[in-house]
């Protein structure tokens, strides 16, 4: 399976009506996928580990499920910045702008330079990226390879304008609280701080049975089984 058109020939087939609906509740847009699995997409993952360029090809073809088995593939630090920027910009839903997007672009050496610069972009769907981005990249990078003042000034900027931020904004940024409390542990207080301080956090999730969890909480029970600061081995799932 070395080409764009037998995965995609392969996906088809993979595809189901119930998971385009599963997915269309979500957000997803419906005339730009087949419905696989994403357990299904792991397994065409083993078949094309390691071709970075198929990997890239599946992305712009746009098709959602060819665009989240790209983020499974993709080798983020052999990216360029215009490559991932382009990644940001095509992105068709948030599955694919706050995760696979977020995934690859924390793997590369600008990987908070471009989160802070699509955290500042006008557009919900960037500046959510921006986010997303962030949260993935102090989940496995080492304290000290993080800018910590930095991250506790996003911080701050989450205290004072989550509940009138965009929705999937305001999603993306409960999450970033949620992630420096739980990874970054010499910011554990000011992130519990601000989980009490931002409370409940409304987004509309659709016909779904998905909630925003709740930031104090979250951490509280991170804290609780006594994994603060334990990094992740792979932001991807």
């Amino acid at each position: 399976m070395n080409t764009v058109d037998e995965v995609m020939s392969e996906l088809k087939r993979l595809g189901s009506e119930q998971t385009r609906k599963t997915f269309a509740r979500h957000g997803a847009p419906v005339d730009q996928m087949f419905g696989v699995k994403v357990g299904d997409l792991k397994t065409i993952v083993k078949k094309i580990k390691g071709n970075q360029k198929l990997a890239l090809d599946l992305y712009a073809t746009g098709n959602s499920d060819a665009m989240y088995l790209a983020g499974l593939v993709a080798d983020g630090s052999a990216m360029s910045k215009k490559e991932l920027e382009t990644w940001a910009k095509q992105a068709t839903w948030h599955m694919i702008s706050e995760y696979s997007v977020a995934w690859v672009a924390s793997e590369n050496a600008a990987a908070a330079e471009l989160a802070m610069k699509w955290i500042k972009n006008k557009s919900p769907k960037i500046a959510a990226t921006g986010w997303a981005t962030y949260s993935s990249l102090v989940s496995f990078r080492p304290d000290e390879a993080l800018d910590l003042s930095e991250i506790q000034e996003l911080l701050e900027l989450v205290g004072q304008q989550v509940h009138q931020a965009p929705e999937r904004v305001a999603y993306s940024m409960n999450n970033f609280v949620i992630c420096v409390g739980s990874y970054v542990k010499p910011l554990l207080a000011k992130a519990k701080a601000i989980a009490k301080k931002i409370g409940v956090v409304s987004v509309d999730m659709g016909e779904t049975a998905c909630k925003v969890p709740l930031a104090s909480e979250y951490i509280a029970k991170v804290e609780s089984i006594k994994r603060v600061g334990q990094k992740r081995k792979n932001v991807r799932c």
